[in-house]
């Protein structure tokens, strides 16, 4: 059982690099507060995991951030969202750390669509386990029933941001190939969601070859506002949150290449430390 009275800092787990585009923005959001990333790189990507697999790693990292001190959890991953979070919140939390709390990016991310769209047809890049999931779909229709989601997996677009390519023109293809896919199953789409919090580095790609009218939804954001939303109204989570403005990384993969990769997210130089959730 953890404790209910400790203080720390914010967690904020990715199967990979693509959390750091949450990160980004809940700290440009809400910069006073300290955080902790950790990445589970030597098990990365989820994308193609199996619902139990993508719950049992994503629980290992939950326990490990809540043993860091972590009175609140952030999954930066869309596929741990989908396939992880509401297991963890109904089984795990009430059972073993009931003041302790996880969220996930789905959600929020499904609350803004509604008012972005005119036409209520609203479409969804992201992995194959998400898209499978279906959860995009059931989440946004929940709020809105008068919305027809349409998702469109894009296998190659993680490893194009995880090997720095985003930026090249070998990505073209790619990119070009899933939005046309997209837009064949349904032409009234004037609203996409980058469900992979990798695809933000993709933005100037996707939007290139996406017609005008379409909006884009990069989640960082979205995120962020629904977090700062959410500690306002939950003012005894906020006031176990510590606040002295630091970030620390994690990784269980190398911490060299790690922080390599994760400055080009970030913009900035990052110092990871290695650790095992096994």
């Amino acid at each position: 059982m953890y404790q209910a009275n400790n203080k720390g800092p914010i967690g904020v787990f990715d199967s990979g690099y693509g959390g750091l585009t949450i990160l980004d923005g809940i700290r440009k959001r809400m910069p006073d507060y300290d955080y902790i990333y950790l990445g589970d790189n030597a098990r990365a990507p989820y994308g193609t995991r199996s619902f139990d697999v993508v719950y049992e790693f994503t629980l290992q990292a939950v326990r490990k951030l809540f043993d860091m001190d972590c009175p609140l959890v952030i999954i930066g991953c869309n596929t741990a969202s989908a396939k992880a979070l509401r297991s963890i919140q109904q089984k795990f939390l009430p059972f073993e750390a009931p003041e302790h709390r996880v969220l996930g990016v789905i959600r929020p991310t499904a609350e803004v669509v509604g008012r972005l769209t005119h036409t209520n047809h609203v479409g969804v890049f992201a992995t194959e386990g998400t898209i499978k999931s279906e959860s995009y779909r059931l989440e946004v229709q929940k709020l809105f029933p008068e919305v027809t989601v349409t998702g469109q997996a894009c296998p190659m677009w993680v490893p194009i941001v995880e090997n720095g390519e985003y930026d090249k023109p070998g990505a073209d293809y790619f990119v070009k190939d899933s939005i046309k896919k997209l837009l064949s199953k349904d032409p009234q789409i004037d609203t996409i969601i980058l469900g992979c919090t990798h695809f933000p580095l993709l933005n100037d790609k996707i939007r290139k070859y996406t017609p005008e009218h379409i909006s884009l939804i990069p989640q960082g954001h979205y995120i962020a506002e629904s977090l700062a939303d959410y500690l306002q109204r939950h003012t005894d989570m906020d006031a176990r949150l510590t606040k002295g403005g630091t970030c620390q990384f994690f990784t269980t993969e190398s911490s060299q290449k790690f922080s390599e990769n994760a400055s080009i997210f970030l913009k900035e130089n990052i110092n990871a430390q290695r650790i095992s959730l096994a």
